[in-house]
């Protein structure tokens, strides 16, 4: 039995019952051989990104995953890991210095708890404060700093919803992306920012197949 390992990092108010991954650990194994076996493995992490970041460090020399996979914001934190490859689902870059701006708006923690909140028990706890959210200064920089273009050596490639709404405000952004990891390393999907199933089937996971050597 050959055993390979992912470690999903989630998006804002995700956790263990998200939906990318439990698709994936449900219909994965459709695609390969009986003898392989591909764990997609879950955590919930701090919304704090001066907590989460060690959290998920652990989690990755624990788990020692033959792939990474980062979802929306939680592409912050999978950027930062090193030695493995890379594959993003509606990667936030943007997230970390929008977070930062809000911060320094009086009343903008109270609203952003009201809007985000999170949808069982098992998901990240979305409790905003202004400190919470100015500790995202700087984390844009720190996770670019590991792309190909400042000399990063690890695989990237992402996906992008072509009507993902957080495109509009530079949440999520194709050029940066483009600027930073080159012109093929991307591909375009007719859907939301939340990868719909039809996409997990035909996209995500032939490339997470391709990615492992399956």
């Amino acid at each position: 039995m050959k055993h390979y390992t992912i470690l999903y990092i989630h998006g804002m108010g995700g956790g263990t019952d998200s939906r990318i991954p439990s698709f994936l650990n449900g219909h994965i194994g459709e695609f390969v051989p009986e003898e392989v076996h591909i764990n997609v493995i879950v955590r919930t992490y701090d919304i704090d990104p001066d907590l989460a970041f060690p959290e998920i460090s652990k989690w990755f020399a624990e788990l020692e995953p033959d792939l990474v996979i980062g979802e929306s914001l939680g592409s912050l934190h999978a950027l930062r890991l090193h030695g493995v490859p890379h594959l993003f689902v509606s990667p936030a870059i943007g997230a970390a210095g929008w977070m930062s701006a809000v911060s320094r708006i009086p009343g903008a923690a109270w609203v952003m708890r009201r809007l985000y909140q999170p949808y069982s028990p098992e998901r990240q706890t979305l409790d905003f404060t202004q400190k919470i959210l100015s500790h995202y200064a700087g984390i844009r920089e720190e996770a670019l700093s590991h792309s190909p273009l400042k000399g990063g050596n690890d695989y990237f490639f992402a996906f992008f919803g072509t009507a993902d709404h957080y495109r509009r405000f530079g949440v999520v952004s194709i050029r940066k992306w483009r600027k930073y990891f080159g012109r093929n390393s991307f591909q375009i999907y007719k859907g939301t920012h939340f990868m719909e199933n039809e996409y997990l089937y035909t996209m995500l996971i032939p490339k997470i197949l391709e990615v492992l050597g399956l």
